[in-house]
């Protein structure tokens, strides 16, 4: 990819060089005075008619002027890269992730002692903030908080994507997702859940304090936290935790009123029809999740008039989507002798995890998965003709209707490997554009979309000037084919530029 940068002017000091892997040179620049990208096509969301070659001015980090059809003088530029004939594209953002949990590992492990963890671990964080990179993911939204230190640790990462919170997630005492972590842990993980006094709770500490765990409580403690949105849940749970309360509508319309006197964006888990009913009659302001789970209507092969009302007023009411369809892929690559031989793993995940993936201990999730001894055909075939079926079909309708489609992925949604960061982004927009969705659409989700959702856009989504200089160069176009996005040669972050193979794991 060195083809790309045509030329470099600048003072040698401020360049670090790298030169661990082969071709790998003038890898990582500090943001200079000024750079200049030429011969590029910008593709831009707001501008999808008019996508051209021209130029891109960065000063101090930010665009300072963007030119379709011309190129920008070169007097004064500290730096020019020339893109080649490429395509610019904004910094892609992804609002679902969670960031503490390590895919394929217990959470048991992963949250124990420091002095009980496996160094892949380690590795493994380490490499985490590199490994959205590498896919274009400059901003992430972290929804859940579990563990603040491991985003904190994100942040001092010496390259990483801007990263945004919920802060602590609201559960239900008792309920999803508090009542499924392993036994004691539930209270540590998810200490600003909301109590209900109307239904004592098991799960509610002996020395509770109710007066802290109010719906307006809980909003509060998000705000002093920073976070930029409230995360909820409505979810029954599933197995033999399948019976576990929920938020009552007069709960939600407090978590709502306390959101909205917060400025905070309202995320609502919702995966069933019962939950994207309760979302759309509550207006949240983003669903999370896809529907896979259809109630009673689960075995009706085409999509019931009941589902297409839900999705209509979700539709209608702009409320933000996030499809998460990798959620079931990544149960499903258990059951996929092909997933563990995809090349990409080994770019976003140490070598000594990716090798841990193939052997007997690292498949202890499977077991958990499989039902009654079933082979991995016919788990295959449950996936594909349960609820990968049922969230690809509202996920279709909701394309046609033009929802407003939120790019989140849910990474890692389960302890699987199916859900690895950066490649977990990538099968996620092809799953997108299976169900449906345009490239256009898929490029909006995961820039302005995610942006004006979050209350980001004047700051990124575009390539416009005045905005954070959060660029990625592709060698292909995304508006003619997914595979674009792993055609990527480099990515600027506040207008430092880092050439992709600098960012793939197992090269330092």
């Amino acid at each position: 990819m060195g083809r790309y940068v045509s030329r470099f002017i600048f003072h040698l000091s401020i360049c670090a060089f790298v030169a661990t892997f082969a071709g790998a040179r003038r890898v990582l620049c500090q943001a200079a005075r000024s750079t200049l990208i030429t011969d590029v096509h910008i593709v831009s969301p707001e501008r999808l008619d008019r996508v051209e070659l021209g130029s891109v001015l960065i000063v101090n980090g930010r665009i300072a002027r963007v030119e379709r059809g011309t190129e920008i003088a070169r007097t004064g530029a500290t730096i020019v890269v020339s893109g080649h004939g490429g395509f610019l594209i904004p910094g892609l953002m992804d609002s679902h992730v969670h960031l503490a949990f390590v895919p394929g590992v217990k959470p048991e492990v992963n949250f124990g002692p420091a002095a009980n963890k496996p160094a892949m671990i380690a590795e493994y964080f380490a490499q985490l903030p590199r490994s959205y990179l590498y896919f274009g993911y400059t901003t992430l939204v972290d929804l859940a908080g579990v563990e603040p230190r491991a985003l904190d640790d994100f942040r001092h990462a010496p390259l990483h994507p801007d990263l945004y919170s919920c802060g602590q997630s609201l559960p239900l005492a008792n309920g999803y997702p508090m009542a499924l972590t392993p036994a004691g842990m539930g209270a540590t993980l998810y200490p600003n859940f909301i109590y209900d006094p109307g239904r004592p709770s098991t799960g509610a500490p002996p020395a509770l304090d109710a007066r802290r765990h109010t719906p307006a409580a809980a909003v509060a403690a998000v705000k002093r936290a920073g976070g930029i949105c409230v995360k909820a849940y409505f979810d029954h749970g599933y197995g033999t935790s399948a019976n576990l309360p929920v938020l009552t509508r007069d709960m939600l319309r407090q978590i709502r009123k306390a959101a909205t006197g917060a400025g905070l964006v309202l995320v609502l888990h919702a995966n069933s029809l019962e939950a994207q009913t309760f979302s759309a009659e509550g207006n949240v302001d983003v669903i999370a999740h896809g529907m896979w789970n259809w109630g009673t209507l689960n075995p009706q092969t085409q999509l019931p008039p009941e589902i297409a009302q839900v999705l209509d007023s979700i539709a209608r009411k702009r409320i933000g989507y996030q499809a998460t369809m990798q959620v079931t892929a990544g149960f499903r690559a258990y059951f996929d002798s092909a997933y563990l031989q995809s090349p990409i793993i080994r770019k976003v995940v140490p070598a000594d995890m990716a090798a841990w993936f193939g052997t007997d201990s690292g498949a202890w999730f499977k077991r958990e998965l499989v039902e009654n001894g079933a082979s991995d055909a016919v788990m295959r075939r449950a996936y594909d003709q349960g609820p990968a079926r049922r969230v690809r079909q509202a996920v279709a309708y909701l394309a046609a209707k033009d929802a407003d489609f939120l790019f989140g992925t849910d990474t890692p949604s389960a302890p699987s490997y199916g859900n690895l960061p950066g490649m977990n982004q990538f099968l996620e927009m092809q799953q997108l554009q299976q169900a449906g969705l345009s490239l256009g659409q898929i490029l909006k989700a995961a820039t302005i979309n995610n942006a004006k959702a979050f209350g980001l856009d004047a700051q990124i989504g575009t390539i416009e000037a005045g905005k954070a200089a959060y660029l990625v160069l592709l060698a292909r176009s995304p508006l003619e084919r997914i595979d674009a996005y792993d055609s990527i040669v480099a990515v600027w972050l506040h207008g430092t530029y880092v050439a992709r193979g600098a960012l793939a794991a197992n090269v330092h």
